[in-house]
This record gives structure tokens, sequence and C-alpha cells, in this order.
């Protein structure tokens, strides 16, 4: 092959390329014709034609940016009379055609600069978007409003703040404000996958708990703890806020690693082991015969790419990061131990996230992974107090002493740390 390439003229392989890649997006274009249709723009032959106007004016140009932008123009203008043509025949036509005629002019013009790879991959992902018109126009109908508009605020989240934060140091404290956004930013990111998958879809009552787990494990505790008072499916109930406690031990483990590697290799064995035992036991637990069958359920749970709940999420981060800090630097690993014990009551995702930030010359290594162990432990125990208040009688009693259970048997891996260590 590349004997035979040797022979043949490097500008001859431009012009084929050209050739084919416009060919393909032509004969798109004739395939969408319909029959009988009073104008169409182009085809097999108009297409080839564009990418070879393309090519030459960027070969005459030299690849000078102004002659070829003229050149783009012309040819913009004379799909501008077709598409008024079109207009006035059809009274209502889309500039889809338009469109990539005008992209197929620059595949002539990144062949002749020799990218080969963007001139193909744009082709491809044109042809692409060409060919799955009515499933994007029905994935655009399916997607409420609202749902863009949540997207649009994690871009806000990722894209637009993060970037601009600077990434050093300030203050006695140590505070890094791209460090802070970034935590933010990774536990949003792993609440809205979960918030997207329980919106996008009908979830049965398991399925909303293990979802709802990724989401926040004392939110959905609270959440079906109440629903479980309308209907009479308490096992069902029982076995899906324990579900939700044992996806909870996977979305720690996973968040702790992605900002402390070592932190998470101490945890791993014991929250894989913590976490396998509460998913069997809460699926065993559904599995226990209730006056009515399951059926399909409906958990949504609140937006968590609201920006007052990120700010307010980045308060609470930096606010127990810094009393971590103070309760280290004049308690010592006992004050930091206590105070997990405390931070249970409410969402133990800023302590934990703390913990990963400030392991070091304050609070060990040791001290940080029991802190999460005990942080984890308490907070089993409040999501078990919520299911008894919140609950009906016989599920908050059942998801009590299963969520206390827990908590107790949570408590093993603290041997294991300090012996280890």
């Amino acid at each position: 092959m590349e004997h035979i390439l040797q022979w043949i003229p490097a500008e001859a392989v431009k012009i084929l390329l050209v050739l084919f890649l416009s060919f393909l997006v032509g004969l798109e274009r004739e395939e969408r014709t319909k029959p009988g249709e009073n104008y169409s723009f182009g085809g097999v032959r108009t297409y080839p034609l564009i990418g070879l106007i393309g090519y030459s004016m960027a070969l005459l140009a030299h690849g000078e940016v102004l002659p070829i932008a003229v050149g783009f123009a012309v040819v913009g203008a004379f799909l501008w009379l077709s598409y008024q043509h079109k207009l006035s025949v059809s009274g209502m036509a889309g500039a889809t055609t338009e469109a990539s005629a005008l992209l197929t002019f620059l595949v002539g013009g990144l062949v002749y600069a020799g990218d080969f790879w963007i001139a193909t991959t744009i082709t491809v992902a044109s042809m692409f978007l060409l060919e799955l018109k009515v499933r994007l126009e029905g994935l655009s109908k399916k997607i409420p409003a609202e749902e863009i508009l949540t997207f649009t605020k994690f871009l806000l989240l990722t894209a637009v703040i993060l970037p601009v934060l600077p990434n050093q140091a300030f203050g006695p404290f140590q505070i890094n404000p791209f460090k802070i956004w970034l935590v933010v930013v990774a536990v949003s990111a792993i609440s809205y996958g979960s918030y997207v998958l329980l919106t996008v879809r009908d979830a049965s009552l398991l399925l909303s708990g293990l979802l709802g787990g990724l989401y926040s494990s004392t939110i959905t505790t609270v959440a079906l703890a109440k629903m479980s008072k309308e209907e009479n499916r308490d096992h069902m109930f029982t076995g899906a806020i324990v579900l939700a406690s044992g996806v909870m031990y996977l979305r720690i483990l996973l968040l702790v690693a992605i900002f402390n590697r070592q932190l998470a290799a101490a945890l791993v064995a014991p929250f894989l082991a913590l976490s396998a035992l509460a998913l069997i036991a809460g699926w065993l637990w559904s599995r226990r015969s209730d006056e009515t069958s399951a059926s399909s359920f409906d958990l949504r749970p609140k937006n968590p790419l609201e920006l007052g709940s990120a700010l307010l999420f980045a308060g609470l981060f930096l606010g127990i990061s810094v009393i971590t800090r103070l309760a280290a630097e004049h308690m010592g690993s006992g004050g930091v131990l206590g105070l997990a014990s405390i931070m249970g009551v409410s969402d133990v995702d800023p302590f934990i996230l703390g913990m990963t930030q400030t392991t070091g010359p304050h609070i060990s290594l040791t001290t940080a992974a029991a802190a999460i162990v005990i942080a984890v432990t308490s907070n089993n125990i409040i999501k078990g107090i919520y299911a008894y208040i919140f609950g009906s009688h016989k599920t908050g009693r059942m998801a009590l002493g299963l969520l206390v259970a827990l908590a107790i048997i949570g408590l093993s891996p603290l041997l294991w740390l300090y012996r280890v260590g």
C-alpha cells in the first residue's frame, strides 16, 4: 500500500478523500428526499462539488483565512437563496440541508490543510446527527424543560465556576477554594446521576432504595419511612431502607477514593463487606411476605444541583473542616473521633470529605479512617431513629432494629484499623 501511494500525488489523495467524504453526506441527503417533494437541495453530485469548491479555495488561497472566509460567505449566499426558494415553495422548512452543505465546504478546506482525522470525524459526526433525526427529536420531546435547566446548572458548577477558582491555600486553616468546590462538584455529580435515573423512569421500590442510597441514604430513609404509612408493605419498605444504607457505603468509598486513595485503601475491604452485608440483608428482608404485593414506585428527590444547595454544602464542608482541624489541634484524635459521632446526626458527606483533606500532621490516616467509620455508624443509628419516628409502627421498629444491628457490626473495622495502624 505504501509503495502504491508513492506513485500517487499527495493532492490526488486529498481530492479523493474530499470526494469520498462529501459523497457520503450527499448520499445521506439524497436518501432523505421525499417522493413527490416540490423542491430539494442537492445530493450525491451537489455535495461533492461543494467539497471540491472548499478544497480549491483553500488551495488557491494557500491556506490564508480571509480568502477562504470570502468563499464560505459566497457559498452561504447561494445556500440562502436556495433556502428562501424552499420556503416560498413549501411554506416551512428546516435548515439542516444548508448547514450540512456549509460543513461540506469546510471539510474540503480541512483536507487541504492535512487535517484528515478532523475532516473525517466531522463528516461522521454530521452523518450521525442527520441519520438520528427522528430519535433526537423524540428525545427532545421526552426531556422536560426543567431537566435541561438542571443539566445547565451542572455545567455551571463544573465548567464555569470550578476553573476560575484559585487552586491555592489561604489563611491559617489552609483553605483552598478550588478543592472545596471540587468536593461540591464530586458530590453533586454522584447525586445528579442518581437523580436522573430516578427521574427518567418509574422505579420499583427496591430500585428507589438503591438509587436513593447514591443520592442520600438519610433523605431516602425519611422519604420511604413516611410513605410506609400509606401502604401495607412493611417488609418491602424496610428492605429498601437497608438497601439505601448498603449503597451508602459504596458511595462514601467512591467519594473518598476520588480525593484520598490511601484513606480509601484503608476502608475498601471493610466497607465493601459492610455494603454486601446490608445489600443482601435488605434484599432478603424485602422478600418476606407482605399483605400487598410490590408495585411500581416513584421516589423523586429534590434537584441536587440547586445553586443554593451547592453553596450550603460548600459552607458546611468549610465549617466542618475548620472545626475538625481545631479539634485535632486542641483535643487530639479523641476529639476528632468524638466529633465524628456527632456528625452522623445529619449529612455525613461534609465531615467525611473533610477527613480526606485533613490527613497529615494533625490527623493520622488511622484516625481519619476510624472517624469515618464512627460517623457512618452514627448515621445508621440516626437513620433508624428517623425511620421509627416517621414510618409506620411496624416499618419503624424493623428498620430501627436492622440499622442499629448494621451500626454495631459497622464498628468492627475499628479493631482491624487499630491493629494494622
